[in-house]
């Protein structure tokens, strides 16, 4: 089976930054470093950090920061409360089939003390808060399969064999624990293939869904979602295909613009309606290189009215041409649903990278959420399907109970743990070194992330509200500011 490459941008990034890492000049000397204070002094502001030589791993910084009146030439980000945009929905992962038979197997004191860490936000958890589960099979379950699978020249168009069974095993488990924790926690179902009796291909990997089987495929997910609320499971949308111009993967399958778009307008759509299913309907789920796909769908307003909004990855494309959807449709929601970390990958340039494109640049460009690939895999990145990802690197590798935090892990705490549902990004100025996004929790607490692209120690303001405070982050380094 052929597992298509995705574009390895974080391995570029990396390669620059140990390129630029190697002639790093001294410190410039527009950098101010704070005194170690007393770590019982008042603080306004809370800082957390991630370094690129590890040494800080979003970890809590000595620095003591009051807001007052400053006297210095350091650049400046402002953050202004009174401009508002989109509604945060949360952040966090994909639970795979495999991330999830890797958690149910570990010990149960380990097992429940990493998943509080994941869910909650006590002491030292980062308060995930949205996750995204496959609809069967993705690549990364240890087999194929659909909720609907026959005997070859069979087929079931009342689904009567219709069973979430294989979920019941570890993802149900895992999900009933998670939501013990949190159960405002967002999930969003995305299917990877149709049963392959309703494919042109009959095969798991790629084909088309056949016209004739798209009122049984809308009722497919329709009991799916009754199935998973039967189990104490709310599945808040759903996406229609994950990447459906990608051909290669196992499981997959492709679905045009038009396709979808009449899927939605003539059976999915109306199923939901008679149904009273109020799970949300996301487009599309692929690359940002191809904006017009959601948009050509949104265009139609029998199609849009059913349509919460559009789900993207970022293989292909950049991060503001999220952007272009928004300013098509400004009513519709932005999301951000999977990028993958390659294993091993280099730390400083996947730390920069993500920051930078989808931490700060997915907000930014009006996505309500940011979703890194998978939670979970084995020191050998296993479980995969035959021709699924052999290389994806989860946010925490598990080798029996024991836990490594990888690069994914961090990325996403600096945001879940403080960006709760419910905050909306707020308005901040951008600086071509420090880029940076900024939002207000419903309690009134804000939340500034901030991630140095020099390769020296940068020390910077934070004014709000015509007040202000210095700060010195490291150099490449990600940081999180809490006020």
């Amino acid at each position: 089976m052929v597992f298509k490459p995705k574009f390895n941008f974080t391995v570029i990034a990396g390669m620059l930054t140990l390129m630029m890492a190697c002639g790093k000049s001294a410190p410039a000397p527009d950098v101010v470093t704070p005194e170690i204070p007393d770590p019982n002094a008042p603080s306004d502001v809370a800082f957390y950090m991630t370094t690129i030589d590890k040494t800080s791993l979003f970890r809590k910084q000595a620095q003591v920061m009051n807001f007052g009146t400053v006297n210095n030439s350091f650049p400046t980000i402002t953050v202004d409360e009174s401009q508002t945009y989109q509604t945060m929905d949360g952040f966090g992962y994909t639970l795979t089939g495999g991330s999830a038979s890797l958690i149910n197997a570990m010990g149960a004191a380990e097992q429940a003390a990493l998943l509080k860490e994941l869910f909650s936000t006590d002491g030292d958890g980062i308060g995930v808060s949205y996750l995204r589960v496959s609809i069967g099979a993705s690549d990364l379950s240890a087999s194929t399969f659909t909720y609907n699978d026959l005997s070859s020249g069979q087929t079931d168009v009342n689904l009567a064999n219709f069973s979430i069974n294989a979920d019941k095993t570890d993802l149900i488990p895992v999900l009933k624990k998670i939501l013990a924790i949190n159960p405002n926690i967002k999930i969003l179902g995305s299917p990877w293939s149709a049963p392959v009796w309703m494919k042109t291909n009959t095969s798991f990997i790629g084909g088309k869904l056949k016209p004739e089987h798209y009122a049984t495929y809308a009722q497919y997910f329709v009991k799916y979602i009754q199935a998973m609320k039967a189990e104490g499971i709310t599945i808040d949308a759903i996406t229609i295909q994950n990447e459906p111009l990608n051909p290669y993967n196992n499981p997959s399958m492709v679905m045009e613009a038009a396709e979808q778009a009449s899927f939605i307008k003539n059976n999915l759509g109306p199923a939901f309606r008679t149904a009273n299913i109020s799970t949300k309907i996301v487009l599309y789920d692929h690359n940002a290189d191809r904006p017009d796909y959601p948009i050509s769908i949104l265009n139609d307003n029998a199609v849009k009215a059913f349509v919460d909004g559009s789900a993207f990855h970022l293989y292909g494309g950049s991060i503001d041409r999220l952007s272009e959807v928004h300013t098509a449709h400004p009513d519709k929601a932005i999301y951000f649903t999977e990028q993958w970390v390659q294993s091993p990958g280099p730390f400083p340039g996947n730390l920069q990278w993500h920051m930078e494109n989808l931490i700060i640049g997915a907000p930014r460009n009006w996505s309500r959420n940011v979703l890194e690939w998978n939670l979970a895999a084995d020191p050998s990145n296993n479980p995969h399907t035959p021709g699924g990802c052999t290389e994806c690197l989860g946010a925490i590798t598990i080798n029996g109970s024991s836990v490594t935090r990888n690069i994914a892990y961090y990325v996403i705490a600096h945001a879940s743990k403080f960006v709760r549902p419910g905050a909306v990004r707020i308005a901040s100025n951008t600086l071509s070194n420090l880029p940076n996004v900024a939002f207000k929790n419903a309690d009134g607490k804000k939340v500034l992330i901030v991630q140095n692209k020099s390769t020296d120690d940068q020390s910077f303001n934070i004014k709000f509200n015509n007040k202000t405070v210095t700060s010195t982050i490291k150099a490449n380094a990600a940081g999180t500011y809490v006020w």
